[in-house]
Protein backbone atom coordinates (compact mmCIF):
# COMPACT_ATOMS: atom_id res chain seq x y z
CA UNK A 1 0.00 0.00 0.00
CA UNK A 2 1.40 3.42 -0.87
CA UNK A 3 2.32 5.80 1.90
CA UNK A 4 -0.36 8.29 2.89
CA UNK A 5 -0.10 11.58 1.07
CA UNK A 6 0.72 14.76 2.89
CA UNK A 7 -0.98 18.07 2.43
CA UNK A 8 -4.46 18.89 1.17
CA UNK A 9 -6.52 16.38 -0.76
CA UNK A 10 -7.27 16.66 -4.42
CA UNK A 11 -10.76 18.08 -4.63
CA UNK A 12 -12.89 18.76 -1.56
CA UNK A 13 -13.17 15.49 0.33
CA UNK A 14 -11.95 11.91 0.22
CA UNK A 15 -14.81 10.72 -2.00
CA UNK A 16 -14.11 13.50 -4.48
CA UNK A 17 -10.41 12.60 -4.50
CA UNK A 18 -11.22 8.93 -5.21
CA UNK A 19 -13.45 9.98 -8.11
CA UNK A 20 -10.79 12.30 -9.53
CA UNK A 21 -8.16 9.53 -9.40
CA UNK A 22 -10.57 6.96 -10.87
CA UNK A 23 -11.33 9.30 -13.78
CA UNK A 24 -7.63 9.99 -14.33
CA UNK A 25 -6.90 6.24 -14.33
CA UNK A 26 -9.72 5.60 -16.79
CA UNK A 27 -8.37 8.30 -19.12
CA UNK A 28 -4.83 6.97 -18.78
CA UNK A 29 -5.84 3.43 -19.76
CA UNK A 30 -8.05 4.70 -22.57
CA UNK A 31 -5.56 7.12 -24.15
CA UNK A 32 -2.27 5.56 -22.88
CA UNK A 33 -0.99 9.08 -22.06
CA UNK A 34 -2.52 12.12 -20.39
CA UNK A 35 -1.39 15.61 -19.45
CA UNK A 36 -2.22 16.75 -15.93
CA UNK A 37 -0.62 18.59 -13.02
CA UNK A 38 2.45 17.09 -11.37
CA UNK A 39 0.58 16.55 -8.11
CA UNK A 40 -2.24 14.61 -9.76
CA UNK A 41 0.24 12.58 -11.82
CA UNK A 42 2.22 11.62 -8.71
CA UNK A 43 -0.97 10.65 -6.88
CA UNK A 44 -2.24 8.68 -9.89
CA UNK A 45 0.90 6.59 -10.37
CA UNK A 46 0.47 4.14 -7.42
CA UNK A 47 -3.21 3.61 -8.23
CA UNK A 48 -2.57 2.97 -11.92
CA UNK A 49 0.30 0.57 -11.21
CA UNK A 50 -1.81 -1.37 -8.69
CA UNK A 51 -4.62 -1.69 -11.25
CA UNK A 52 -2.17 -2.94 -13.88
CA UNK A 53 -0.87 -5.52 -11.40
CA UNK A 54 -4.44 -6.76 -10.89
CA UNK A 55 -4.89 -6.89 -14.67
CA UNK A 56 -1.73 -8.99 -15.01
CA UNK A 57 -3.32 -11.59 -12.70
CA UNK A 58 -6.22 -11.80 -15.12
CA UNK A 59 -8.71 -13.71 -12.94
CA UNK A 60 -12.32 -12.79 -12.22
CA UNK A 61 -11.62 -11.45 -8.73
CA UNK A 62 -8.94 -9.13 -10.11
CA UNK A 63 -11.32 -7.92 -12.82
CA UNK A 64 -13.94 -7.11 -10.18
CA UNK A 65 -11.36 -5.24 -8.07
CA UNK A 66 -10.46 -3.10 -11.09
CA UNK A 67 -14.14 -2.54 -11.95
CA UNK A 68 -14.63 -1.11 -8.45
CA UNK A 69 -12.33 1.77 -9.46
CA UNK A 70 -12.65 2.01 -13.24
CA UNK A 71 -16.37 2.01 -14.05
CA UNK A 72 -16.05 1.79 -17.85
CA UNK A 73 -16.23 -1.89 -18.86
CA UNK A 74 -14.71 -1.16 -22.27
CA UNK A 75 -11.62 0.38 -20.67
CA UNK A 76 -11.32 -2.52 -18.22
CA UNK A 77 -11.54 -4.99 -21.12
CA UNK A 78 -8.82 -3.06 -22.94
CA UNK A 79 -6.69 -3.05 -19.78
CA UNK A 80 -6.96 -6.83 -19.36
CA UNK A 81 -6.62 -7.82 -23.03
CA UNK A 82 -4.11 -5.30 -24.42
CA UNK A 83 -2.22 -3.44 -21.70
CA UNK A 84 -1.62 -6.29 -19.22
CA UNK A 85 -0.10 -8.69 -21.82
CA UNK A 86 2.20 -5.88 -22.98
CA UNK A 87 3.38 -5.48 -19.35
CA UNK A 88 3.84 -9.22 -18.72
CA UNK A 89 7.66 -9.11 -18.84
CA UNK A 90 7.91 -5.93 -16.78
CA UNK A 91 8.29 -6.36 -12.99
CA UNK A 92 7.07 -2.87 -12.14
CA UNK A 93 7.40 0.72 -13.31
CA UNK A 94 4.43 0.57 -15.65
CA UNK A 95 4.06 4.35 -15.84
CA UNK A 96 6.38 7.23 -16.65
CA UNK A 97 5.98 10.83 -15.50
CA UNK A 98 7.63 13.53 -17.61
CA UNK A 99 7.56 17.10 -16.35
CA UNK A 100 6.67 19.79 -18.87
CA UNK A 101 6.46 23.55 -18.50
CA UNK A 102 4.00 25.44 -16.34
CA UNK A 103 0.41 25.94 -17.42
CA UNK A 104 -0.24 29.26 -19.12
CA UNK A 105 -3.23 30.37 -17.07
CA UNK A 106 -2.25 29.73 -13.46
CA UNK A 107 1.43 28.72 -13.76
CA UNK A 108 0.68 25.25 -12.31
CA UNK A 109 3.50 22.73 -12.90
CA UNK A 110 2.33 20.27 -15.55
CA UNK A 111 3.40 16.71 -16.33
CA UNK A 112 2.65 13.97 -18.80
CA UNK A 113 1.93 10.53 -17.33
CA UNK A 114 2.06 7.66 -19.80
CA UNK A 115 2.13 3.88 -19.87
CA UNK A 116 5.50 2.31 -20.60
CA UNK A 117 4.49 -0.06 -23.40
CA UNK A 118 7.94 -0.59 -24.89
CA UNK A 119 9.14 -4.17 -24.44
CA UNK A 120 11.77 -4.80 -21.81
CA UNK A 121 15.10 -4.23 -23.52
CA UNK A 122 17.38 -7.17 -24.22
CA UNK A 123 20.01 -5.55 -21.99
CA UNK A 124 17.66 -5.48 -18.99
CA UNK A 125 16.61 -9.08 -19.63
CA UNK A 126 20.26 -10.14 -19.90
CA UNK A 127 21.13 -8.34 -16.67
CA UNK A 128 18.22 -10.05 -14.89
CA UNK A 129 19.33 -13.48 -16.16
CA UNK A 130 22.92 -12.80 -15.16
CA UNK A 131 21.84 -11.83 -11.64
CA UNK A 132 19.87 -15.06 -11.32
CA UNK A 133 22.85 -17.07 -12.54
CA UNK A 134 25.22 -15.43 -10.07
CA UNK A 135 22.80 -16.06 -7.20
CA UNK A 136 22.55 -19.75 -8.17
CA UNK A 137 26.32 -20.01 -8.49
CA UNK A 138 26.91 -18.23 -5.19
CA UNK A 139 24.61 -20.53 -3.21
CA UNK A 140 26.70 -23.72 -3.75
CA UNK A 141 29.92 -21.77 -3.13
CA UNK A 142 28.59 -20.64 0.24
CA UNK A 143 27.71 -24.24 1.08
CA UNK A 144 31.18 -25.37 0.03
CA UNK A 145 32.87 -22.51 1.88
CA UNK A 146 31.61 -23.64 5.29
CA UNK A 147 33.10 -27.16 5.10
CA UNK A 148 36.24 -25.75 3.49
CA UNK A 149 36.72 -23.49 6.49
CA UNK A 150 36.53 -26.48 8.80
CA UNK A 151 39.02 -28.58 6.80
CA UNK A 152 42.12 -26.39 7.43
CA UNK A 153 41.43 -26.55 11.15
CA UNK A 154 41.49 -30.33 10.92
CA UNK A 155 44.72 -30.26 8.93
CA UNK A 156 46.49 -28.21 11.61
CA UNK A 157 46.97 -31.24 13.80
CA UNK A 158 50.26 -31.54 15.65
CA UNK A 159 52.67 -34.00 14.12
CA UNK A 160 53.98 -36.64 16.48
CA UNK A 161 57.64 -36.05 17.31
CA UNK A 162 60.31 -38.66 16.88
CA UNK A 163 61.83 -40.38 19.90
CA UNK A 164 64.82 -37.97 20.10
CA UNK A 165 62.57 -34.90 19.76
CA UNK A 166 60.18 -36.28 22.35
CA UNK A 167 62.82 -36.16 25.07
CA UNK A 168 63.86 -32.61 24.12
CA UNK A 169 60.32 -31.21 23.68
CA UNK A 170 59.21 -31.48 27.35
CA UNK A 171 62.31 -29.62 28.51
CA UNK A 172 61.66 -26.79 26.03
CA UNK A 173 57.96 -26.70 26.95
CA UNK A 174 58.83 -26.17 30.61
CA UNK A 175 61.26 -23.35 29.79
CA UNK A 176 59.11 -21.27 27.40
CA UNK A 177 55.34 -21.65 27.07
CA UNK A 178 54.01 -21.61 23.53
CA UNK A 179 52.06 -18.72 22.04
CA UNK A 180 48.84 -20.75 22.27
CA UNK A 181 49.33 -21.33 25.98
CA UNK A 182 50.00 -17.63 26.56
CA UNK A 183 46.87 -16.69 24.62
CA UNK A 184 44.71 -19.04 26.69
CA UNK A 185 46.26 -17.74 29.93
CA UNK A 186 45.47 -14.16 28.88
CA UNK A 187 41.92 -15.12 27.94
CA UNK A 188 41.29 -16.76 31.32
CA UNK A 189 42.79 -13.76 33.10
CA UNK A 190 40.50 -11.41 31.14
CA UNK A 191 37.45 -13.54 32.01
CA UNK A 192 38.43 -13.56 35.68
CA UNK A 193 38.66 -9.76 35.77
CA UNK A 194 35.26 -9.40 34.04
CA UNK A 195 33.56 -11.71 36.52
CA UNK A 196 35.07 -9.88 39.49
Amino acid sequence: MPTPTKGPRLGGGPAHERLILANLATSLFEHRRITTTETKAKRLRPLAERLITFAKRGDLAARRRVLATVKDKGVVHELFTEIAPAMAERQGGYTRITKIGPRKGDNAPMAVIELVLEPVSAKQATVREAEKATKKAAAPKKAKAAPAAEEPAAEETVEEPTAAEATEAPAEAEEAPTADAEATDEATDAEGTEKA
